[in-house]
């Protein structure tokens, strides 16, 4: 039976009513309709988060925010499961003892109106004095300001106000200016701590009891850096007894401590919300790619560049904005930028570095954040935008087509994943009315975290069993593995050697050109959609390679008096070279530059020291049967789920097999917290040649390998596979020296494919996982497999060691029917490798 072991909330759930019950004689809201209605327009939402935040502070029903939540803990059911008592829930609030409250509006749905708008009536009510108005950032402040002056200098907003207001016409100012009665000052929070520039202490000490604070991006003082000590000081600011405030109104639209969901939300219009009432560009995102290099990845971003620019949104200049954690980062990501671009598009780098704009909080860029004001204009030259995350708020920029979250740990809670979709989701108003796409080319490990973003829930864990069931096709296959008697014997071997020793070096496969798929998935309504790009691999002459072989060669000899330039002349180093292409069945005379760097490698100097080593023997015995049918039932935790592994699944798998197993999977389907990689529906069942009821994953490496088997176009060449269990079934011993010790060990290779007469052994790994002991699996393996083949005719073994980066190219082998000669890269690498 599954359990449930992790309690799952949504987010709506968290937020805390205000009642509905108004003594009019406090306050009346009717009388500021028309004002309302005036300044939010079509948008609903930002009226019903100005009708609630007023009513909360001026109905009388709450002294302060403790009221207010112990009111609504002793009311709803989640709170209480989630705090386990009404102390426990007081722990969490951040300003308990105040009429504090956040406002939770998603990025791009107008923060800046809700806040003016509970400004002008808080004045106008008299319920205030003056009102200041904390943001995080210079960028932020600036926006701040011109909002406010042209809403303040609205003659329809002012003459709509009742006639008996208190203050009509706010004066916008900063704190370098003395607050008085019937201003809005709007100051950056690092003002409060600069005595000397601001007029806060004079102008509001004694007088926070008269005084609205409203706090812009309050996440900023719920998780501030290490390193600003103003964003840490905040709190302390709004809590300081010489001011004493009283009314304190943050909003964001990121409302996390991390992951933790703010303790004091009183109304939200979510990311979801506004996707699906068109008040923001909906996402797609990756949920799942294999780039292998930075230069991939570059090729796969600029291709979306160019769509975007040629295809999809030719009415504006669309912009690519790439966010890294650092200043550092960011500068590194911004020269290979330029490098890109230099090389992909023909163009000088004086013309490359006028296209991309780096913008960081160090000196030598401040003189580029006036320059994100000019960005959206058509005749500006600037494409690309290199940020660091924490600077990305605050910007106005419309025309943000595609987001590339540089580094995945970066960008590791739902704030900053918030925060970076945030850089993209206003709509231009060329395409108002329309519903624009922003592409957001995330590591894919990232896109759990934005679905639970967009669908605003926690996470569960179950449990669920792998086995083999009935199936109207059999795809049940026999394998034969071998019964064998060991013995032991003491051997010198050297401890080095060229990477030649055979007369070649093991090259990888090297297809100049191939296609890599990533596959996006919309945000809400999760459909799906796979994109292809064609990825240029560079390559030498195999002329030019020998050469940069030899000069290396010289150059030793004349360090150390060697003569290995000597030994090795430009026609036998062609000649090794000529005959590793060969081995893998290349005529172009052309290497790839993986290969190029195995040669370069390859020609590393001998090392001639010998030492012993004990080696196991083996005698091959019996041949002994292992039918798939017989495999045993493989459980496997649901939290696996969520940790890079995944289910693959047909319409049979709902259908047959044990109760329990459907009835999970089903819940499964209908779990909209698991991440979006985590259950995969072969939707044609006939590409589904497996007899097991569904198919575990354990990392990503094996998903995406899985994900290319059931492709049609490489399911209708196999007839069958099996995704074999980690212990049982089929092992291979093999044994490695782990230091000066030797060691013994046995794996399970991963997959079983049947190709006619052919049985394809895969064992998956990481990209560039090049240890010794790897290295023994791969040599054990394979002389394994052919003595196998000697010994049982009818069927033929081959032993493939893959990674992700050598999965296209596999693919496309396998449907040449080329899959003997195939050489992945790690297999290169390893049998290479002294």
């Amino acid at each position: 039976m599954a359990i449930s072991d992790k309690q799952t909330f949504k987010n709506q759930d968290l937020v805390l009513k205000v009642s509905p019950n108004v003594d009019p004689k406090m306050f009346d809201i009717n009388k500021y309709e028309a004002f309302i209605d005036a300044l939010c327009k079509e948008r609903k939402f930002q009226k019903e988060a100005i009708r609630i935040t007023l009513r909360y502070l001026l109905a009388g029903e709450y002294r302060n925010l403790r009221q207010l939540a112990k009111e609504n803990y002793q009311q709803n059911l989640v709170l209480q499961e989630k705090y386990s008592s009404l102390e426990d829930f007081y722990k969490h609030l951040q300003l308990p003892d105040k009429l504090s409250c956040t406002i939770d509006l998603a990025t791009a749905t107008g923060k800046s109106y809700v806040l003016y708008g509970i400004a002008q009536i808080m004045l106008a009510e008299g319920a205030v004095d003056q009102v200041l108005v904390l943001c995080p950032s210079n960028t932020i402040e600036d926006g701040l300001n011109e909002k406010f002056r042209a809403l303040s200098g609205n003659k329809i907003l002012k003459d709509l106000l009742p006639e008996d207001s208190k203050i009509l016409n706010p004066r916008i100012i900063n704190a370098s200016q003395t607050i008085k009665k019937g201003d809005i000052c709007i100051e950056n929070i690092h003002a409060t701590y600069e005595r000397t520039k601001s007029s806060i202490e004079d102008s509001l000490s004694g007088k926070g009891e008269r005084t609205l604070v409203l706090n812009d991006e309050v996440h900023h003082m719920a998780n501030p850096p290490a390193r600003d000590m103003a964003l840490k000081k905040w709190k302390e600011f709004l809590l300081n007894p010489e001011y004493d405030f009283k009314y304190i109104v943050g909003d964001s639209g990121t409302c996390y401590v991390d992951n933790d969901y703010f303790t004091d939300v009183i109304y939200r219009f979510s990311l979801r919300e506004a996707i699906e009432k068109r008040f923001a560009k909906t996402i797609d995102y990756v949920a799942e790619d294999i780039s292998h290099s930075k230069e991939e990845k570059f090729q796969k971003i600029y291709d979306n560049h160019i769509q975007n620019k040629t295809v999809k949104y030719r009415l504006i200049k669309p912009l690519t904005i790439l966010v890294t954690r650092d200043i550092a980062a960011c500068k590194k990501l911004r020269e290979d930028l330029v490098n890109f671009l230099v090389d992909k598009e023909k163009i000088n780098r004086e013309t490359a570095e006028t296209k991309v704009l780096i913008v960081t909080s160090a000196s030598e860029h401040k003189k580029n954040i006036p320059k994100l004001k000019e960005v959206d204009n058509r005749y500006n030259p600037i494409e690309w935008i290199t940020s660091v995350s924490m600077l990305s708020e605050g910007w106005d920029v419309q025309n943000v087509c595609q987001i590339v979250p540089h580094e995945e740990r970066a960008f590791n809670s739902r704030l900053l994943i918030a925060q970076v979709l945030g850089r993209g989701l206003r709509i231009p108003p060329e395409y108002k009315g329309e519903q624009p796409v922003v592409t957001v080319f995330n590591h894919d490990k990232w896109s759990s975290g934005i679905r639970h973003l967009v669908n605003e829930v926690l996470e569960i864990e179950k449990r669920i069993k792998s086995y083999p069931i009935a199936k109207k096709k059999n795809y049940n296959f026999t394998v034969h593995n071998i019964d064998y008697k060991k013995s032991e014997e003491i051997v010198e071997t050297p401890t080095g050697q060229y990477g030649f020793s055979k007369g070649f070096i093991s090259f990888s496969s090297q297809p100049v050109r191939e296609e890599s798929e990533t596959v996006y998935e919309r945000a809400v309504t999760e459909k799906r959609d796979p994109k292809k790009t064609l990825i240029e691999h560079k390559t030498y002459p195999m002329e030019e390679v020998a050469t940069d072989v030899l000069n290396r060669l010289k150059a030793y000899d004349m360090e150390e008096g060697t003569s290995y330039s000597k030994e090795y002349s430009f026609e036998k180093i062609v000649a090794i070279i000529k005959k590793s292409l060969i081995r893998i069945g290349d005529k172009t005379n052309l290497v790839r530059q993986d290969n190029k760097q195995k040669v370069l490698q390859g020609f590393g100097v001998i090392r001639r020291k010998k030492s012993k080593s004990l080696r196991h023997k083996i005698e091959a015995m019996n041949l002994v049967k292992k039918k798939t049918e017989d495999l045993e039932k493989r459980p496997i935790g649901i939290g696996i789920l969520r940790r890079d592994g995944a289910i693959f699944f047909d319409d049979l798998s709902l259908q047959e097999g044990e109760e329990d197993d459907k009835k999970l999977l089903r819940e499964l389907l209908e779990d909209e917290t698991l991440p979006v990689y985590a259950l995969q529906k072969v939707e044609n069942t006939f590409n589904f040649k497996t007899p097991l009821n569904l198919v575990f994953a354990s990392y990503k490496p094996e998903r995406n390998f899985i994900k290319k088997l059931v492709k049609e176009e490489n399911a209708k060449i196999i007839n069958s596979w099996i995704k074999s269990p980690d212990i049982g079934f089929y092992s291979v011993e093999y044994s490695w020296r782990k230091g000066e010790h030797p060691k013994q060990g046995s794996f399970n290779p991963d997959f079983f494919i049947k190709i006619g007469n052919d049985i394809l052994v895969i064992e998956i790994k990481s990209d560039d996982d090049l240890c010794d002991e790897n290295k023994a699996k791969l040599k054990y393996a394979k002389e394994h497999f052919e003595r196998l083949n000697k010994r049982h005719q009818k069927q033929k073994y081959y032993f493939k060691f893959l990674s992700p980066e050598s999965y296209d190219s596999f693919f496309q082998y396998l449907r040449k029917g080329k899959y003997q000669e195939f050489v992945s890269e790690i297999e290169a690498k390893l049998e290479g490798k002294s």
